[in-house]
């Protein structure tokens, strides 16, 4: 049996969006609010791509920080607190956005919001054993 190429899957996805105005319309995330994400490696420097569903709060994009459900936070957390500056394409369009991990009276709301959205999110706490962190993705004016 072969092995699965998560690069590939990712690279057809990142073409069916882009073709698209963002928007996903084949394979098991169809449909799904999907951004593209890259941040700057916090120990490598490297750029790091994550593709993550999002909501938003008015101007801002919402991600959450489920790492698929992992009991530790995804890699790109680390590399957005240590390096806010990210690249992001969403709806169609890409810009420069600064990340911020939101604060705990923010965090709930958004997260309230976010599972309100996308409710396969609900399960993530219990799963995770962990507060999932929520990140803004402010766009840059000029971006």
């Amino acid at each position: 049996m072969s092995e699965w190429d998560y690069a590939a899957f990712e690279n057809a996805m990142i073409e069916d969006m882009r073709a698209h105005d963002g928007r996903v319309t084949t394979g098991p995330l169809a449909g799904e609010p999907l951004l593209v994400m890259v941040s700057t490696g916090a120990k490598t420097g490297q750029p790091r791509r994550a593709i993550l569903n999002f909501t938003r709060d008015g101007a801002d994009y919402v991600v959450a920080g489920t790492a698929g459900g992992s009991p530790k936070d995804p890699s790109w957390l680390v590399n957005v607190r240590t390096n806010p500056e990210v690249s992001v394409e969403a709806e169609g369009r890409s810009f420069k956005a600064q990340a911020s991990v939101a604060d705990k009276a923010d965090r709930e709301r958004l997260w309230r919001g976010h599972v309100d959205a996308l409710p396969k999110f609900a399960d993530y706490p219990r799963q995770t054993g962990r507060v999932i962190p929520m990140v803004r993705l402010t766009p840059v004016s000029g971006s």
